[in-house]
Parts: C-alpha cells; sequence; structure tokens
C-alpha cells in the first residue's frame, strides 16, 4: 500500500468495505431479504460467534432464516444492529480487514435498550461483483 496519502482508488475500496459492513447490519434486520444478505458474503465466508459457526454462503443464508424465524432479527423483530468505530485496512490489493464495535438493540418500538455489545473481526475478498465479506468473527463484551 502507498505510505503516507492515500490513492483514489484506496478510498474508494475503504469506502465500498464501510458500506458493506453497513449492509450486513441492514439486512440482518430486515431491510434486505435473506438472499441479500447472503449475496454479501464470498462463497467459502466463515461467520463465526460464540455457540455458533456457519461456513459457506448457502450455511449463512440458513442461519440467517433461522435467526429470522425465531423472531430475534429480521422484519418486525424491532431489533437493531448498530455498528461503530469502524477501523478499515486495505491488506493486499484484493483483501482487507476491518474491526468495529456493534451495539444490538431490542424493542426499539417501545423502549429501546442494548442487549448486547460488541466487536466484529472482518476479512474481506474483492470479487468479480464488488467487494465480499469472507470471514466474521463476533465476540461479545
Amino acid at each position: 500500500m502507498d505510505e503516507g496519502r492515500a490513492t483514489a482508488e484506496q478510498v474508494a475500496d475503504e469506502l465500498a468495505i464501510r458500506n458493506l459492513i453497513v449492509r450486513v447490519a441492514q439486512y440482518a434486520d430486515g431491510l434486505g431479504s435473506v438472499d441479500q444478505y447472503a449475496e454479501l458474503f464470498t462463497e467459502d465466508a466463515a461467520w463465526l460467534m460464540p455457540g455458533s459457526e456457519r461456513h459457506g454462503r448457502d450455511d449463512i443464508r440458513a442461519g440467517s432464516a433461522e435467526r429470522r424465524a425465531a423472531g430475534g432479527v429480521g422484519p418486525g423483530s424491532n431489533s437493531r444492529h448498530v455498528v461503530t468505530s469502524v477501523a478499515v485496512e486495505l491488506t493486499g490489493p484484493d483483501d482487507a480487514e476491518a474491526d468495529s464495535y456493534w451495539l444490538y438493540w431490542v424493542d426499539t418500538h417501545e423502549s429501546p435498550r442494548v442487549q448486547l455489545m460488541g466487536h466484529y473481526h472482518d476479512a474481506f475478498r474483492r470479487t468479480a461483483d464488488g467487494w465480499k465479506l469472507a470471514r466474521r468473527e463476533i465476540s461479545y463484551g
């Protein structure tokens, strides 16, 4: 990477990655469908959360559908994932990593409160369809 000044392409890549992080949260909350959510991940992506691991886009899609069916996320769940303090590092021409803090809000329609918070450590890969999430490691606290 260029030390000192970022190139226009590097800035564009970072913005695309930041938008991807936000879309994952929004689509989990129901702004998009489970198919749209799954399309944000690479075919071989890993989604790792304490007590739950998903491997591959199809498994990640199934996990999203299960979480929606349980009512914890998605349309009508009155929940929101709020992502803050995002730091993106371009680690190669087609690879990047990011660290973010997140807050999971519930009961957003009546008495919003934070139920969980934690940290995302993400790895991204540039594909023919743009940047995709290749690995998400979720921790609490």
